[in-house]
């Protein structure tokens, strides 16, 4: 799915990058399953990918108790180092597949 919708998994972190970076003041940036397509986008403040019907794969903290101290305030820095060094692919790949943290938002959806 990376590869069919973002053209590979470098442009998927770049998008990834870039919605953090990007992102004024406090949130998250995120990659989504919404209508069964990859998404990145970003949320304010509480907000989340659960409260718009999509299905969080891979959340990305953006509030500055995140990187403050230990990138002193250098968002670019801290996306950097979390995008290439923490990011557990495999997790991603079980909440896609239903069987990670995100399959309570699937059973909830399915008991409505």
């Amino acid at each position: 799915m990376i590869d069919s919708q973002f053209g590979s998994t470098q442009k998927l972190v770049d998008d990834l990058k870039a919605a953090a970076v990007g992102h004024f003041g406090s949130g998250w940036a995120a990659l989504n399953l919404t209508d069964g397509k990859l998404e990145v986008t970003s949320y304010h403040d509480a907000d989340c990918p659960v409260a718009h019907d999509a299905v969080p794969l891979l959340i990305l903290d953006v509030w500055e108790h995140a990187y403050y101290v230990d990138y002193r305030n250098a968002r670019p820095n801290y996306a950097d180092a979390v995008l290439s060094n923490a990011i557990d692919w495999d997790f991603v790949a079980l909440n896609l597949d239903g069987q990670g943290a995100s399959r309570a938002i699937r059973r909830a959806k399915q008991n409505r």
